[in-house]
């Protein structure tokens, strides 16, 4: 099955730090693709180097067979991909409405009716709609940045680290959330809470110093107590 969004020896410097030194994955159609590590593998330089906010300087990046390379952020994103960054990227000073509607591409039916999806997937956006996004809560500003990225029609969303500082509780509605948007869009997920990770994965890759180092299935890896530990510090 030919991916939607390839990946193939991705290098990728910051200033003069090489972050990233063989970071390979794919997303194939509709998956979601979970990418761990721990802190400092580049888990968060690859989301940004696929979205051109990092400039690769090696290897292969492709969205449906077209190369990303060397392009801008906002061409990268009219092709077809949406970003929530790990600090939600939302404007503060303006409303919840505000926000979904300078996120839009454009001012049409199809934009609407996913206007209206979001709002029912996020009944919180709905009832917040003309408040400050400064006002929210945590939870409330990750679905607001989550909604704004499905509000255009995206084949691939790229979600870094969505259950950071939020309570358990809101882990759970952001989790029923992106199993409910994964019917319909190619997820990448960065994540460092494993039961959320194995919840919305589909396939997992790990990178371990800017490097991919394994991949497989994620039901497998849930049950491989081993690689939880050598990989993540963790015991699921």
């Amino acid at each position: 099955m030919k991916p939607v969004l390839k990946l193939e020896n991705i290098s990728s410097f910051i200033g003069p730090f090489h972050i990233l030194q063989g970071v390979s994955l794919e997303v194939r159609p509709g998956e979601a693709v979970v990418v761990l590590g721990r802190n400092g593998a580049g888990k968060t330089t690859t989301l940004r180097s696929i979205m051109g906010l990092v400039k690769p300087a090696a290897g292969v990046l492709e969205l449906e067979d077209q190369s990303l390379f060397g392009l801008p952020s906002h061409k990268i994103a009219r092709l077809g991909l949406g970003y929530v960054p790990e600090d939600y990227g939302i404007f503060n000073l303006l409303s919840v409405e505000e926000n979904l509607r300078l996120a839009a591409w454009r001012q049409d039916n199809a934009t609407k009716e996913r206007q209206e999806y979001i709002l029912q997937l996020f009944p919180d956006l709905k009832a917040a709609y003309r408040r400050l996004a400064s006002t929210l809560s945590g939870g409330q500003r990750q679905m607001l940045s989550i909604g704004r990225a499905l509000l255009n029609e995206n084949k691939v969303i790229l979600i870094d680290e969505p259950s950071k500082g939020l309570a358990p509780i809101v882990v759970e509605k952001v989790c029923k959330a992106l199993l409910e948007v994964k019917k319909n869009t190619n997820i990448i997920l960065v994540e460092q809470n494993f039961n959320l990770a194995c919840a919305v994965g589909d396939r997992f890759y790990i990178l371990n110093d800017g490097r991919t180092v394994l991949d497989g299935g994620i039901a497998s890896l849930a049950k491989d107590r081993e690689l939880q530990k050598r990989y993540l510090g963790v015991v699921a």
